[in-house]
């Protein structure tokens, strides 16, 4: 096996962690936005829109940032497709949970079901775990329990998917609030997904570097 040349930069992992810190923002926008559902109304929906907003441009900016590092960088930590494909899994998470939370704002959601609790409770958890594991990438250790776990609640995030789809189809809504309110579902569920594809992504690094 031909030696690899390991940088001891510690840029691209900090800046994975931070990637990832914002996911945890991320989540946490969305729970406010399901305690402010829970109430009379959404009358602090466009606060929080606006709030999602700012945290989806701070994500994009240091996903800029892990692009312009690794196009001017001779010696990667590791392959370059591999950063470029983390960096997007990671965009992407933030990009459907801002999508979700604007939707909601946007479509005038004033409740939301209790359901959708558990969906934003697995994304929480998932970008906690997200956030603990980047920095793991640079000694390439103990991350097979990263991927497991995500993969044990996107089978969860599944599950409740499926609840919540019978739910809005069991004739309890209203035809255009179905649409609606699967519109949200799905966009959660779609994060949900998006961050299974982090934890590939990271089971495929670590197999090769391993």
């Amino acid at each position: 096996m031909p030696l690899r040349l390991r940088p001891n930069d510690p840029t691209f992992y900090d800046l994975f962690t931070e990637s990832a810190n914002h996911l945890v923002d991320g989540s946490r926008i969305l729970a406010e936005l399901l305690g402010s559902t829970a109430g009379t109304g959404l009358s602090s929906s466009h606060q929080i829109a606006a709030e999602m907003k700012d945290a989806e441009h701070a994500a994009d900016e240091t996903t800029h940032s892990i692009i312009r590092r690794v196009n001017s960088t001779f010696v990667t930590p590791f392959d370059r497709e591999d950063i470029y494909r983390l960096a997007s899994d990671l965009d992407d998470v933030m990009d459907f949970m801002e999508e979700a939370v604007d939707t909601v704002h946007l479509f005038n959601l004033e409740k939301l079901p209790e359901e959708i609790a558990e969906q934003i409770e697995v994304l929480q958890r998932m970008a906690q775990l997200t956030a603990e594991t980047m920095p793991r990438l640079r000694t390439m250790k103990d991350l097979a329990e990263y991927w497991i776990e995500i993969n044990r609640l996107e089978n969860t995030g599944d599950a409740v998917h499926r609840r919540l789809i019978a739910k809005l189809f069991s004739g309890e809504y209203e035809a255009l609030t179905v649409m609606k309110l699967k519109t949200v579902v799905d966009l959660l569920e779609a994060a949900i997904d998006a961050f299974e594809h982090v934890a590939n992504t990271v089971e495929q690094i670590a197999v090769k570097e391993g």
